[in-house]
């Protein structure tokens, strides 16, 4: 399959202006995608979208805000004749113990990685399904193994793998569905951490195993341009060293 016979295709990516979601947009547009860039900072995808250039447009648009995702999807429709790939790629990973200090955290887990995924999928799935496309979870491995001092986020990785095999289901064989499950790699996600000694041990584990966010980019890559017959329904996804 050559690179450039998914040209004309469409990938929406959110959380695109850092880390896997970057990366991502990357790896489509050098394989033919024409991308739209959705995230809060929009310097960031901006500038990322004129260096991508022809076909990539930067969308400021926040996951928990169903509105702003409304407007994006008119955006895509209007300027690129519609979705064909979604990439839920935005997320937060704020690690600590369970009390009721860190309830806001909690929450904000869940609005954005669980219920920012569902709703960016909801709008846009009338595109997804017009022609057959690809819908895209990035979870964890967190979504297989819980452990003490993630027990929310665990919660909302856990929600959308099961969320994702219940659309598979629902959606085939018009959409498939594909959730990218990543161990260690290294973005943004170990600075957002406020709990600091969790953040200590977080940030000495990366450090030691992580991969890079082209390594889960060029997985994402190839899971969406397989044949539309084959589905890789769920790529768990470890750095070599990485044991749990």
């Amino acid at each position: 399959m050559h690179a450039n016979s998914h040209s004309g295709r469409v990938a929406v990516i959110t959380g695109a202006s850092s880390g896997i979601g970057e990366a991502t947009a990357r790896a489509l547009t050098a394989d033919g995608f024409r991308v739209a860039l959705l995230a809060r900072r929009v310097d960031r995808i901006q500038a990322l979208a004129d260096e991508l250039g022809d076909g990539a447009i930067a969308i400021e648009a926040d996951v928990t805000d169903r509105d702003s995702l409304v407007a994006a999807a008119q955006r895509v429709q209007d300027e690129l004749g519609g979705a064909d790939v979604l990439v839920n790629n935005a997320g937060v990973m704020l690690l600590a113990p369970f009390t009721s200090e860190q309830r806001a955290e909690q929450r904000q887990m869940v609005e954005v990685n669980l219920l920012g995924a569902m709703t960016a999928t909801e709008v846009f799935l009338d595109q997804l399904r017009d022609g057959g496309g690809d819908l895209v979870n990035i979870s964890s491995v967190a979504g297989r193994t819980a452990r003490a001092g993630n027990a929310a986020y665990a919660a909302t990785k856990w929600g959308m793998n099961g969320w994702s095999e219940a659309l598979r289901q629902e959606l085939q064989p018009d959409v498939r569905v594909i959730v990218v499950e990543p161990g260690a790699v290294a973005t943004e996600l170990v600075n957002h951490i406020t709990h600091g000694e969790t953040k200590e041990a977080i940030e000495q584990f990366y450090d030691a195993t992580s991969i890079t966010a082209d390594d889960i980019a060029e997985i994402i890559a190839f899971a969406v341009t397989r044949p539309h017959s084959v589905s890789l329904n769920e790529i768990l996804v470890r750095p070599t060293r990485q044991q749990g």
